[in-house]
């Protein structure tokens, strides 16, 4: 019997309704030593997803640890697209061994979660092979994480895709939210992120839009 396709996407792909979002440890102390990422990128990268995941209404986690004694602010790039949310505070360096974090995890309600943050070998591997052997789906942005050396971040990676994650980049993710350029709802949403903050992607719309009038799928 031969297999016969059908235009219809794939159930590994992600879409603004089945998953959610943790964004761990944007802080700055975590920052002044993480050298597998340039910072400026480092920023760059997260505001795109922020603000794609915040754009799509994905339900989205901001935790910190230690904020106030030690660790300091989470970037604003992260915390401005989502005005007045709550970041939950911890002591625990593996964001699933808080309480508060998975009080929320449990009260959003989705099995296939999206980790990125500060730095990968210990902020994201702890909640992301926590979460596996517990039975979700991990999916992880690598460059929007970084860590204190690049084989630091690279064995990060992956060690958690030998236990099952899977992992994509920054702007992959925003693409893959809007994956049709016929939904023309969230249209101006996805490229206008992608003008601000993706890089070379983002100058080419700009471009094309201001010499001809291009667009994507016509709009």
């Amino acid at each position: 019997m031969s297999i016969k396709a059908a235009p219809t996407p794939g159930k590994a792909l992600l879409n603004p309704s089945n998953h959610a979002l943790l964004l761990i440890d944007y802080q700055s102390q975590m920052a002044f030593a993480t050298k597998s990422i340039a910072p400026e990128l480092l920023r760059n990268n997260a505001a795109l997803i922020a603000n794609g995941a915040a754009g799509f209404n994905v339900p989205t986690i901001l935790t910190t640890v230690a904020e106030k004694s030690f660790s300091g602010p989470m970037f604003s790039e992260v915390t401005d697209p989502f005005p007045g949310q709550k970041l939950l505070d911890r002591t625990s360096m593996n964001t699933w061994e808080d309480a508060a974090v998975i009080d929320e995890v449990n009260r959003i309600g989705k099995d296939r979660l999206v980790f990125a943050g500060l730095w990968t070998s210990v902020c994201i591997v702890g909640p992301a092979l926590s979460a596996l052997e517990q039975g979700y789906e991990a999916y992880v942005i690598t460059d929007a994480s970084g860590d204190i050396s690049p084989e630091a971040h690279e064995r990060a990676v992956e060690r958690m895709i030998q236990a099952g994650a899977r992992p994509m980049t920054a702007l992959q993710y925003l693409l893959e939210l809007q994956r049709d350029w016929a939904r023309a709802e969230t249209y101006d949403l996805t490229t206008g992120i992608a003008r601000k903050w993706g890089g070379a992607y983002g100058l080419g719309i700009t471009y094309a839009k201001t010499m001809f009038g291009a667009s994507e799928g016509g709009h």
